[in-house]
C-alpha cells in the first residue's frame, strides 16, 4: 500500500516540485493551498502521468487556522490516513526593521509561524491518534543564524519552526513513539518566493531541489541540509562564523 502524504503550499515552488516527485514514486497524495485554479491543473497533469494515481485537493489559507484542522481531518477522513505530512506553505516578505513596514514583517511572521504552528497541531492530532505518522517541517538555511535586513525576520520564523520541530522531537523520543520529526533545511532553490532575490550562491533549478528534498525526507533523517552539497558544510561553517564576518557576506 503506497503512502498518502500531504503537503500545504502545493500549487507553486517547492510544495508542487515534491508532488510532482512523490507522485512519481507511486504516492497517494493529498494536496492543498489557496489557488485552486493551479491545484486542479497539477491534479490533471500527475493523473495523466501515472494512470491509478490518487490525487485529491481542497482549497486551504494556512492563515485561517480553524480551517487548517478542517481541511487536514477532512484528507484523513477520506484517504482513512495520513502517513506523511509536509508543512511546506510559506512567504519571504520580510523588509528591515524599523523602516515602516511592519505589516510585511507581520504578515511573514504569522504565515511561517503561526500558521505553522497550527499545521504541526493538525498534524499531530491526527499522528497521535494513529500512534503513526511523519511530519516534515521545512525550514531554511537562513534559520541557522540571524540574518540582517530583508532576511531577518523571515529567517527568525525558519528558526523557530526548527526548534519547534525539535522541542516534538525530544518529546517524541521521551514518550518512546513511532512518530516521527525531520525539519529540511533548503539553500537556494529557483522558486518565485526567491525571483527578485539578486544574490543567491550556489542556486539549483526547481526539479533539482525538490528531488533533493524528497530523498531527504525519505532517508528519515532527522535534519537534513537540501542540497546535501554544498548546503551541509556551509551550515556547519555558518553557525561558527562571528558576527562582523556575517555582517560583510549578507
Amino acid at each position: 500500500m503506497s503512502d498518502t502524504i500531504l503537503i500545504t503550499g502545493a500549487s507553486s515552488g517547492l510544495g508542487e516540485g515534491m508532488a510532482r516527485e512523490f507522485a512519481a514514486r507511486g504516492a497517494s497524495l493529498a494536496l492543498c493551498a489557496r489557488r485552486t485554479d493551479r491545484l486542479d491543473a497539477l491534479k490533471s497533469e500527475l493523473e495523466a502521468a501515472h494512470p491509478g494515481l490518487k490525487v485529491s485537493i481542497r482549497a486551504l489559507d494556512v492563515d485561517d487556522h480553524a480551517q487548517v484542522f478542517d481541511v487536514f481531518r477532512a484528507f484523513r477522513d477520506e484517504f482513512g490516513r495520513l502517513d506523511r505530512i509536509i508543512v511546506n506553505a510559506g512567504i519571504g516578505k520580510g523588509q528591515p526593521l524599523g523602516t515602516g513596514q511592519f505589516a510585511a514583517n507581520r504578515q511573514t511572521a504569522e504565515t511561517n509561524f503561526v500558521a505553522a504552528l497550527a499545521q504541526m497541531e493538525a498534524a499531530m492530532e491526527i499522528f497521535r491518534a494513529q500512534n503513526h505518522g511523519h511530519l516534515v517541517a521545512v525550514s531554511s538555511v537562513s534559520a541557522i543564524r540571524g540574518m540582517p535586513s530583508n532576511i531577518n525576520t523571515y529567517a527568525a520564523t525558519k528558526a523557530g519552526l526548527a526548534a519547534l520541530a525539535e522541542g516534538l522531537r525530544v518529546e517524541l523520543i521521551r514518550t518512546k513513539s513511532p512518530i516521527r520529526v525531520t525539519t529540511l533545511y533548503p539553500g537556494y532553490i529557483h522558486t518565485a518566493i526567491n525571483a527578485q532575490v539578486k544574490n543567491k550562491p550556489f542556486v539549483v533549478d526547481t526539479r533539482t531541489g525538490c528531488k533533493a528534498m524528497v530523498k531527504a525526507i525519505e532517508s528519515g533523517k532527522k535534519e537534513c541540509y537540501v542540497p546535501r552539497w554544498p548546503w551541509s558544510p556551509i551550515g556547519f561553517v555558518l553557525k561558527r562564523l562571528p558576527e562582523p564576518v556575517l555582517a560583510k557576506m549578507f
